[in-house]
């Protein structure tokens, strides 16, 4: 029997406040170094693509300030038409990157940024850095200043205050690219995936909420592109796309902190939907046992990586494997055991944590059969 393949609603692509501030940053230190001042500006982004963003450029005697407008495409982000600010100043020694006013700072642990730095996460900081270092002459710094008009007010309709980031919003993105996330356009245009994969022969498949699962899965692991399903925060529908195909087994797999919510039911995991991730990591931690100090330190934790440090205090060596266990059950409960589920949970270094029998299996049988 043939497979029909679905077609797919394309929508459209935007940038990331990563890129608006690596854009800002070069304009500015082109027209601080009196070379121009642009209308335009090209980057590289991460994931290989070269973007040419509009800028608007103002220059003093020893300053330049750029801004770039964010676009976030058919995203529904609230941060669509923020104004990325970016003041330029010479200076000795190395490239400084500073948080201005309505750029977050971080207080607590857990986050892949120090505490005490601006909220601007790794990989737009090597953007920024990258932008800088094509423009300045050997041992020559630059003081960049980002900054976000109304971003203090922004930040608090998002999780950053609940994150322990104060002060405004974060830089953000790991490719440069907003993947459209609109609810109904975009889960409808997730589901050919499947049958694309089994068109392609492949009978189990990985199912990941993220394009960094994706690329770990691909590039880390070595599963194949095809059989690599992007759900986003779609996971329970996804699944019962794959029950409705035929599909016979699949694969969770994915950072913790999305995954640890199928444990506890959770198949829409929009953070302003559901959440419980604390909660959950916290009552199963102690129902193994763990004392109500770990138990209190979980709950207070500001993310899930900052929870692992906790759990392997506990002395429950297995805790991971057993929530991803957990995961697999609650997710067979949820598609009717239509599907055979394994689950690998991963932290934000793309390392598994945790998995499952059936996980093991599936890497074994895939990656070594």
């Amino acid at each position: 029997m043939g497979v029909r393949v679905l077609p797919v609603k394309r929508l459209r692509q935007g940038y990331t406040t990563g890129s608006c501030a690596a854009a800002a940053a070069k304009a500015a230190i082109m027209a601080l170094r009196q070379e121009s001042l642009p209308d335009r500006v090209k980057i590289n982004t991460p994931g290989g693509r070269e973007l040419c963003l509009p800028v608007q450029v103002a220059r003093e005697r020893d300053w330049a300030e750029a801004l770039v407008i964010k676009d976030a495409g058919d995203d529904p982000d609230i941060t669509n038409g923020i104004e990325v600010h970016v003041t330029a100043r010479l200076c000795p020694g190395p490239v400084r990157i500073l948080a201005g006013r309505g750029v977050g700072t971080v207080t607590k642990p857990g986050l892949p940024v120090p505490v005490g730095e601006p909220a601007i996460n790794p990989v737009p900081r090597a953007m920024i850095l990258n932008e800088a270092a094509q423009l300045l002459e050997p041992g020559q710094g630059v003081e960049l200043t980002i900054s976000i008009p109304g971003g203090e007010e922004l930040a608090r309709r998002t999780l950053n205050p609940r994150l322990g980031i104060v002060g405004g919003l974060s830089i953000l993105g790991t490719t440069g690219i907003v993947e459209p996330m609109s609810v109904e356009a975009f889960r409808s245009a997730l589901v050919p995936q499947v049958s694309m994969a089994l068109a392609a022969g492949h009978e189990t498949l990985v199912l990941t909420p993220g394009r960094m699962g994706q690329r770990q899965a691909v590039e880390n692991y070595g599963f194949s592109e095809e059989a690599v399903i992007l759900t986003s925060n779609f996971i329970g529908h996804l699944l019962e796309a794959c029950a409705d195909a035929g599909v016979k087994r699949v694969l969770l797999w994915g950072h913790a902190g999305k995954l640890i919510k199928v444990a506890g039911g959770i198949f829409y995991t929009h953070s302003r939907v559901a959440d419980g991730r604390r909660e959950i990591i916290a009552a199963h931690l102690a129902a193994g046992g763990a004392c109500a100090e770990a138990v209190r330190a979980v709950l207070a934790s500001p993310t899930v990586e900052a929870t692992l440090e906790i759990v392997r205090n506990s002395g429950q060596v297995d805790f991971w494997d057993m929530m991803a266990g957990l995961a697999s059950r609650q997710a067979g409960d949820y598609v009717h055991n239509r599907l055979t589920v394994g689950t690998a949970l991963l932290n934000l270094k793309g390392e598994i944590i945790g998995r499952d029998v059936v996980a093991r299996q599936i890497m074994e049988e895939y990656l070594h059969g």
